[in-house]
């Protein structure tokens, strides 16, 4: 199969699909793989590197998108790149589309394959090629928090881990998934007081058996509404895969929150779960609104791109590996959990939960495939 890897060009954007070490591992199955120029260069991948692991180095994204049945990115296709998209594509990328409905649209219309990695989740419910860029995002929203609570970026300057005789700072973090427990295992070991809501039982006291220090309730409007309040630091973590987030936060409370509060809403890219959240880039991440911090990155993880680009490779690999091996439709029949990725096809929307938020017809997967889902 004829893989291509375009450069991203979103803002502030500096991870690459692949690394050298996976297009190895393509080309020495028989697969062509085309890299634009400079694409691995935001994570400190050489054109060298990907040239010595057999690449087919080309000069622009358009170069890549005419060569390529497989496209691999990591952002979701930005308007010069829609308009290069034909019905022969094959899309894996993070899309996030149930905020999105002119995007939604706009791939509709190419007739393009298009696979979410957000959307591929396995029968138990894990979504491996989300897992790893939420670890991160997790990860970072702690640290993140802890400098914007510092006077000069607006915040209560407050030290989250507080000092002897002065108590830390408080933690609220909304979703006990892979995002919210990485956000909770660093703002615990920077000595935070911390919170986590969520609404199974069943995570909850995963994350207690995991952070015993990390006080875990169940979430109601109540308990959003009195945490909120008084917290110094929020983290919106929530998330129904392929959903539009749940609002969790009312625009009234957040007016209620202390001044200099700190919100990081690593939901944003879904639509953010707090009512005040808009999309924020790493070059502008912050805001105030009623007096509170608001940082709302929706690439995240796009800041540690070396760390990222790895990480994610290591999970979509598998996938990616599948598809060339065996077409999109004998892949996707032998992985559900690929099949469940698939968002839009032959100008359909096969994501029952994206044509709801949308507004989109829904057609099932097996009506569009021409194989048999059982």
């Amino acid at each position: 199969m004829n893989i291509g890897i375009p450069r991203e060009i979103k803002s502030d954007e500096y991870r690459v699909s692949l690394t050298p070490a996976a297009v190895r591992e393509l080309v020495t199955r028989d697969h062509a793989v085309y890299v634009e120029m400079g694409a691995g260069l935001g994570s400190r991948f050489s054109d060298a590197a990907y040239e010595n692991a057999g690449a087919v180095m080309v000069p622009d994204g358009r170069a890549v998108f005419e060569r390529a049945e497989l496209l691999l990115k990591i952002k979701e296709p930005q308007p010069t790149e829609l308009a290069l998209l034909e019905p022969r594509h094959i899309l894996f990328t993070y899309l996030h589309l149930a905020p999105d409905r002119e995007l939604t649209h706009a791939l509709a219309k190419s007739g393009a394959t298009c696979v979410a990695y957000e959307t591929v989740e396995t029968d138990d419910g894990d979504l491996p090629l989300l897992a790893p860029m939420s670890e991160i995002a997790g990860r970072l929203a702690a640290q993140t928090a802890a400098y914007l609570l510092e006077r000069i970026y607006g915040g209560k300057g407050k030290l989250i881990g507080g000092v002897t005789g002065v108590p830390s700072a408080r933690v609220c973090i909304l979703g006990a998934g892979v995002a919210g427990t990485n956000a909770a295992l660093i703002a615990g070991g920077m000595r935070a007081r911390v919170t986590v809501l969520d609404v199974s039982l069943t995570r909850l006291q995963e994350v207690e058996r995991l952070l015993p220090n990390v006080e875990c309730i169940m979430s109601n409007q109540t308990a959003v509404e009195e945490l909120v309040k008084t917290t110094d630091v929020l983290i919106g973590a929530a998330l129904v895969p392929g959903a539009r987030t749940p609002q969790l936060v009312s625009e009234d409370l957040v007016e209620e929150m202390e001044q200099g509060s700190v919100i990081v809403d690593l939901s944003v890219d879904q639509g953010g779960c707090v009512a005040t959240s808009r999309m924020t880039t790493h070059s502008h991440p912050t805001y105030i609104t009623h007096d509170v911090v608001h940082c709302c990155v929706g690439n995240m993880s796009g800041v540690v791109p070396v760390t990222a680009t790895s990480a994610l490779t290591n999970s979509t690999l598998p996938f990616v590996l599948s598809i060339a091996e065996e077409g999109l439709p004998r892949a996707a029949q032998a992985s559900s959990a690929l099949a469940r990725g698939i968002n839009v096809m032959e100008g359909k929307v096969t994501n029952r939960l994206v044509a709801d938020a949308t507004g989109f017809p829904f057609f099932s997967l097996d009506s569009v495939l021409p194989i048999d889902f059982g």
